[in-house]
């Protein structure tokens, strides 16, 4: 069985000097210039969505979180309130078997 991807067209005006210099770098790398511009474009979108999508954490950073997810403070009063709510409102909608456990950790 065959796929067939469908393709847009997506047009652009621009200067002339830069053409020339796109025709120059495409030409250096051995792809038509529509090639070229889909590739560029390609790889600039993965790394800001790479760049969007990544947390970067230094070193104390990283030893701060996994000291806290190792030893989490007990729940204070507004996230028992929370829970609270939350069960009820899971027992109002017939959610009776909900992941939701037997209460916030620590308690």
């Amino acid at each position: 069985m065959s796929t067939t991807e469908t393709s847009d067209r997506i047009t652009n005006r621009i200067p002339q000097t830069i053409t020339l210099k796109l025709q120059e770098a495409a030409a250096l790398t051995g792809a038509t210039l529509n090639q070229f511009m889909v590739q560029a474009s390609l790889e600039k979108a993965e790394r800001i969505i790479d760049r969007e999508k990544t947390i970067h954490f230094s070193k104390n950073d990283a030893a701060m979180i996994i000291s806290l997810l190792d030893n989490p403070s007990p729940p204070n009063a507004a996230l028992m309130r929370a829970f609270e709510k939350f069960k009820q409102r899971e027992i109002d909608n017939g959610n009776q078997n909900s992941p939701a456990g037997n209460g916030p950790r620590g308690k």
